[in-house]
């Protein structure tokens, strides 16, 4: 089985704040970080760093080279398909106050370059059962996952940012959803996180669904059961790749056959210690981190 990641490159602003700048207001920034990111990137190291060897897909800026592709390299990631560009790198800029949480303005550069035509090149060295993940900060999305279905692949989809677009994918080809409350809210009208899992079953009956729920942890649900997962607590710092952290190290354990419960508490304790540090790739927990830390929160 493959894992292929076709998804975001970026570069990340990250700026520290003692609040979120309000309309109309210039602020000053603390400190500046200059880092990785990109929810496509982020996830991949994710999975790496959770014992396996995945696969990237997508595009960046030629002067970018060495920072992203060498960060997936150099972190076990499979880059044969990262493909260069003229136009600039996908970058974000993030404030992060003094409470740890963030806000994020996304430009999409070289991310919204991927055409039908590289889908295709990337997809044709993908079988049966292997496993796609994306999510949806690139382009060609709706293309991709009509494409590895058709190929039997297995999707697993991450929708954020949520956006308008969302409405025209092919929801029905997903196999399983990992989403957060907003997520969940602006892709069925809902608030309730009941109504939220029972509206994605009701649309797409054979979907898989994970709906992180910041500090109230983490549910899952399918047409046959429903599980609920609480948090480990940690200090936190910077929520940046909470949610990239937990898809990967979700994914990990489903790969290696873990049961959905024991998943969901792997992949919390896993984002519990990527909150606890400042940025995003770089906040992101190895397997021994994630073992050691659950050995002694059980303590």
């Amino acid at each position: 089985m493959r894992i292929l990641n076709f998804g975001s490159l970026n570069v990340d602003y990250i700026y520290e704040v003692e609040h979120f700048v309000l309309p109309g207001e210039t602020i000053s920034s603390d400190h500046l970080t200059i880092t990785t990111g990109g929810k496509g990137l982020n996830q991949s190291i994710a999975l790496s760093k959770a014992g396996l060897t995945p696969f990237h897909a997508g595009a960046i800026g030629k002067a970018d080279e060495g920072m992203l592709k060498g960060l997936l390299d150099s972190n076990g990631v499979n880059t044969e398909f990262v493909e260069m560009h003229t136009d600039p790198s996908g970058h974000a800029i993030i404030q992060v106050d003094k409470h740890g949480q963030n806000c994020i303005i996304l430009f999409g550069g070289a991310n919204q370059q991927i055409d039908e035509e590289f889908v295709d090149k990337v997809l044709e060295n993908f079988n049966e059962d292997d496993i796609i993940l994306l999510q949806n900060e690139i382009s060609s999305i709706a293309y991709i996952m009509q494409k590895a279905y058709l190929k039997g692949m297995k999707i697993y989809f991450n929708p954020s940012p949520a956006s308008i677009k969302l409405y025209e994918y092919p929801m029905h080809y997903v196999d399983t959803i990992i989403l957060n409350e907003v997520e969940g809210e602006q892709l069925t009208g809902e608030s309730n996180i009941d109504n939220i899992l029972d509206s994605l079953l009701k649309k797409y009956p054979e979907i898989k669904v994970v709906l992180t729920l910041g500090e109230d942890g983490v549910a899952y649900a399918d047409k046959h059961r429903c599980e609920y997962c609480g948090i480990y607590e940690s200090s936190v710092i910077d929520t940046t790749a909470a949610g990239d952290t937990f898809t990967g190290y979700f994914i990990s354990c489903i790969v290696k056959g873990m049961d959905i419960k024991n998943s969901l508490k792997f992949a919390s304790a896993a984002a519990a210690i990527a909150v606890s540090k400042l940025g995003a790739a770089c906040s992101i927990p190895s397997l021994k981190e994630v073992e050691e830390f659950i050995i002694k929160f059980n303590r």
